[in-house]
């Protein structure tokens, strides 16, 4: 079968594998024309999601002549996973993306974690806050996630320790309510494949550590000041996952750079692609100029 129009590479973006002690991670990896100049970039995704959720970023993004990398995480679509659910807590996450961080060096990196991401990624930030340059939570929160979007995850974690297997939740759930949205089938292919390749475990473990996440943002807040870390909070106006309100309400705990993107609602990177690039290219020159 030929590969979707909408998952066809550019050219300065190939599939690749970053291997570190803690496993190896499948990543997409563009890089700019010439050597890399600036700081390098990681882009982490957030439940049920993954690397491909940054396509439309990652060729914008190495113009500033950077290299730049969007993340499976452990057990997510094209990484692989294990049976043990201690590894998909957040602190274990935060460990994985931290030796991913280690990997990408020895230059500190800029990091962007969206949704669920950013709950991983914070753990990341907070274990090792020397090698991170800047640090974006894009569409994310201060803590659990409520609202429709808990419940949806919720459903998914019950089902799936209940009866019913990945195959049987997308036929009878996932996959019609992908077509009432109106997805293009190579889509909806697309997003078939990747929910089955998630690893169960894994996705049920996630769905908890979403619904029962802390609030660490005054533990964020002091690791920012204590060593000068750019943060940003980037979100659609329309999110209807954490509420605008209450990530503009994180972004000033925080003191951080706040950037609203019109016409997104929880995927800014996929539905603002260049108005979300351009944010973030100017968010980490501006970082490297302080």
């Amino acid at each position: 079968m030929s590969t979707p129009r909408f998952l066809q590479l550019p050219p300065a973006v190939r599939r690749t594998t970053v291997r570190t002690p803690r496993g190896s991670f499948a990543v997409l990896e563009a890089l700019p024309v010439g050597e890399p100049e600036r700081h390098p970039a990681l882009l982490v995704p957030g439940f049920t999601g993954s690397k491909e959720d940054f396509l439309g970023v990652l060729q914008t993004l190495t113009g500033a002549g950077r290299r730049v990398l969007a993340l499976d995480m452990r057990g997510q679509h094209d990484s692989p996973g294990c049976d043990d659910p201690s590894r998909y807590l957040l602190p274990e996450l935060g460990a994985d993306v931290a030796e991913i961080l280690v990997a990408l060096g020895p230059e500190p990196v800029h990091l962007v974690g969206h949704s669920f991401g950013g709950l991983v990624t914070r753990e990341a930030v907070l274990a090792e806050p020397a090698m991170v340059a800047s640090y974006t939570l894009m569409a994310s929160g201060p803590a659990a996630i409520d609202g429709p979007s808990a419940q949806k995850a919720a459903a998914l974690r019950d089902a799936l320790t209940g009866a019913l297997s990945m195959e049987q939740i997308w036929q009878i759930k996932l996959g019609p309510d992908a077509r009432a949205a109106g997805w293009a089938e190579e889509i909806i292919e697309f997003l078939r494949h990747r929910y089955l390749n998630n690893c169960t475990t894994g996705l049920v473990t996630m769905a908890g550590e979403l619904l029962s996440a802390p609030d660490r943002t005054a533990d964020l807040a002091k690791a920012a000041d204590d060593t000068d870390l750019p943060i940003m909070v980037l979100y659609g106006e329309d999110d209807d996952a954490w509420l605008p309100e209450t990530q503009a309400a994180m972004s000033a705990r925080l003191e951080a750079a706040r950037v609203v993107i019109p016409g997104a609602a929880h995927s800014p990177a996929w539905e603002a692609p260049e108005t979300t690039a351009h944010a973030l290219t100017d968010f980490w020159n501006s970082a490297e100029r302080r």
